[in-house]
């Protein structure tokens, strides 16, 4: 008898981490998705990918054969002529401080995109302290790592369900039956 209820913890256990391991292989999925419809045949990037409002960017494309174009809601069209590879553009200057933009490249018929992100600064409540400008002090890093697509109610989520599994789990296998003991 205790061996059958060892065998059914164990398998209530191994079916929650199996659980929860699929989910955390759907994020990584979902991830991966995203970015594969940026394949293209010719490579583009935004120089810096993170720029202040009112700043200048340099939009450029490599191995595109005929005139190319990056558009976006932060910028003026900008058109990169045939055998030119980059082309200056200015950022509006009222864009959305920490604001994510996406910029798409055109190059003859493939399309592809990225991301440009407005820096974030403190307002200046004086405009003569600072005559050249806010001081930038450098780029807030996200979690990065294998935790940037998980927030905290994930994770305590998860961490609950393994906790709580691993309990029924012992629960069950230190169980007395009651039959035969008296």
């Amino acid at each position: 008898m205790r061996a059958i209820r060892v065998a059914s913890a164990t398998l209530l256990a191994a079916t929650a981490l199996t659980l929860t391991a699929s989910t955390a292989s759907a994020a990584v999925a979902d991830d991966n998705d995203t970015n594969d419809h940026n394949i293209t045949s010719f490579g583009f990037r935004v120089t810096p990918s993170t720029i202040a409002a009112g700043g200048q960017v340099t939009l450029s494309v490599d191995g595109c054969e005929s005139e190319a174009s990056a558009t976006s809601g932060v910028f003026d069209d900008a058109h990169i002529p045939k055998g030119q590879q980059s082309v200056s553009a200015m950022v509006f200057p009222d864009a959305k401080p920490g604001a994510m933009y996406e910029v798409t490249f055109k190059c003859g018929e493939e399309t592809g995109t990225t991301d440009l992100t407005i820096a974030t600064g403190r307002p200046t409540s004086h405009p003569t302290s600072h005559p050249t400008g806010p001081v930038h002090h450098g780029v807030k890093a996200g979690v990065g790592g294998s935790l940037g697509g998980f927030d905290l109610h994930e994770i305590a989520l998860g961490g609950a369900l393994i906790v709580g599994t691993l309990g029924t789990a012992y629960y069950w296998t230190r169980r007395r039956t009651g039959d035969g003991n008296s």
